[in-house]
């Protein structure tokens, strides 16, 4: 196994809008011509778009785009933008003229960090697309990410700034990438450690808390608890079915286990969705594998990229 640059997945084209007066971006990962897709979604509160299409029982083969958005339920309006755009470069399902691109999407909430009207509309999904290319996409407070924050289990003026990362892993001529927007209920950690990246923050002792152990404590819980949700997108060259990219998503929620804590709550939205660009053969399983060690990079990434906004500290301002 080695690690590679997402942008080796060529496949695909990743691009971001953002907002960042108001706090709040997209990203889009487009697949032109067409992606066998997936998608897992294990946290309580979900927002997310086009997701049942993606149940291996129904018909819809293949998706063009995945929107990843701030602004809660309101950012699902990012992806008219980005159907608009396919349409009118005429990539979708050809219906007599008419170009229907299947656009799938989530977002998490970031309405508390700037101006709490603020979401990506249509015009920034389809900003987003005219920006999307093949070179390596930035990562930190920018596009779905412009708005992430962690620790805000005991408030947002406790909380650290997170943002948007991504990884990519090859093996053999298998290649599996994640991007991720980390706004989790829980803290974060590097994989498999003890070592946390993003947390609640005592600012006034400039020090670390543990969410777990607050919650062991049974203290009472802040609105902003409420506030989360953490979204991805795994993206693979491999041949799967319908089945077995949801299984991929399905197993790339590992990654968000090995770095989040806790994982997958009431107050999150946490959704995962899979794009298979049915270049190479390759064992499921390997697959799967590989998108829950480049979801846990991706989710690393995200925290150390976040640079210092909206009255946040990041890891990197605190580890100088």
């Amino acid at each position: 196994m080695k690690e590679i640059q997402i942008n080796e997945l060529t496949d695909f084209k990743i691009g971001h809008a953002q907002d960042e007066t108001g706090g709040t971006g997209c990203t889009v990962i487009l697949c032109e011509k067409g992606a066998v897709a997936g998608v897992d979604v294990r946290g309580g509160g979900p927002a997310t778009r086009e997701t049942d299409l993606l149940n291996p029982k129904n018909m819809v083969e293949q998706i063009h785009a995945v929107t990843l958005a701030g602004g809660s339920a309101f950012g699902l309006e990012a992806s008219c933008g980005v159907m608009e755009y396919l349409s009118e470069h005429e990539i979708g399902f050809d219906m007599k003229g008419i170009y229907i691109p299947i656009v799938s999407g989530a977002c998490l909430f970031d309405c508390s960090v700037a101006d709490p009207k603020a979401y990506p509309t249509k015009k920034m999904g389809y900003q987003a697309c005219q920006n999307a290319s093949h070179q390596i996409p930035k990562q930190g407070c920018i596009g779905a990410g412009t708005g992430a924050s962690v620790g805000k289990f005991l408030g947002f003026d406790k909380a650290m700034k997170t943002g948007l990362g991504h990884a990519a892993f090859q093996v053999g001529n298998v290649m599996v990438a994640a991007i991720a927007a980390v706004n989790a209920c829980g803290d974060v950690y590097f994989e498999n450690s003890e070592k946390p990246i993003a947390s609640i923050y005592d600012y006034p002792n400039k020090k670390r808390l543990s969410t777990l152990d607050v919650i062991f404590e049974n203290q009472p819980i802040e609105e902003s608890c409420g506030m989360n949700t953490t979204i991805g997108c795994i993206l693979t060259n491999a041949k799967l079915t319908k089945a077995q990219a949801n299984k991929i998503a399905s197993m790339a929620h590992n990654g968000y286990a090995r770095t989040i804590r806790p994982v997958h709550t009431s107050s999150d939205g946490d959704t995962i969705f899979a794009m298979a660009s049915q270049q190479v053969e390759a064992q499921p399983d390997v697959v799967g594998a590989l998108a829950a060690k480049a979801m846990a990079k991706a989710i690393e990434n995200a925290c150390i990229y976040a640079t210092p906004m909206y009255g946040l500290t990041t890891y990197s301002e605190i580890c100088k």
